[in-house]
């Protein structure tokens, strides 16, 4: 990836953690923010400086990464199924951010159909039950041509070995969904571009980034 910018995320006393697997205090403590915020830098690049007038970030979380998402688009929207969505916004509102918020899962977007010119999604989607389902909606709800940007974890053992140490859970919290996750983004969508981080093999990737296209 090429040279960028600083991040402009939350700062660490405006974070507030919404699941048992989100960790955002993570984006700012010694070299475990290193490989957190590689995932956005990823995002950042596969957004490639373009402006979208209207982005939904899918899984927004505990917010820490929307203020970097507002410097891309004229009108900001996160959704996330956790139910502290009063928190974040309250978080973002004391940092000067814009988002319109919304309560709900990747299969069921609370969105009319063409609403959006991007769709974000940071580790969130490998947690979607069904996520056929979640493709079909993330189809209806982005506009004829719109993008989707998407930015997963590694299925091989470089990525499950610190899994275990920081989450005591390890590739569990996946289930098989790691693996299930690339073919069907590649089956509902045309790749634009893919980033992987490092480019080698699947056993020692930590993550990849892709900016898929309807039609």
């Amino acid at each position: 990836m090429k040279p960028s910018r600083p991040l402009t995320l939350l700062p660490k006393e405006g974070l507030t953690p919404t699941s048992e697997v989100d960790h955002p205090t993570w984006n700012h403590l010694p070299v475990l923010r290193g490989v957190q915020r590689l995932r956005f830098r990823i995002i950042v690049e596969l957004l490639a400086d373009t402006n979208f007038p209207r982005l939904l970030d899918i899984g927004y979380g505990s917010g820490v990464f929307l203020p970097e998402l507002a410097r891309h688009c004229d009108d900001l929207h996160g959704v996330d199924p956790h139910p502290m969505r009063a928190e974040v916004e309250a978080n973002l509102a004391r940092h000067d951010v814009t988002a319109t918020l919304a309560t709900a899962g990747a299969e069921n977007l609370p969105y009319d159909t063409a609403s959006f010119d991007c769709l974000v999604s940071v580790s969130t989607l490998e947690y979607v039950p069904d996520i056929e389902a979640a493709c079909a909606e993330m189809r209806r709800v982005l506009r004829p041509g719109g993008t989707l940007i998407v930015c997963t974890p590694g299925t091989g053992a470089l990525w499950n070995v610190p899994l275990r140490l920081l989450t005591r859970q390890g590739p569990s919290q996946y289930g098989d969904r790691r693996e299930r996750l690339q073919p069907a983004l590649r089956k509902h969508f045309r790749v634009d571009r893919e980033i992987r981080v490092p480019n080698l093999g699947a056993a020692v990737r930590l993550y990849t980034g892709l900016r898929l296209r309807t039609g």
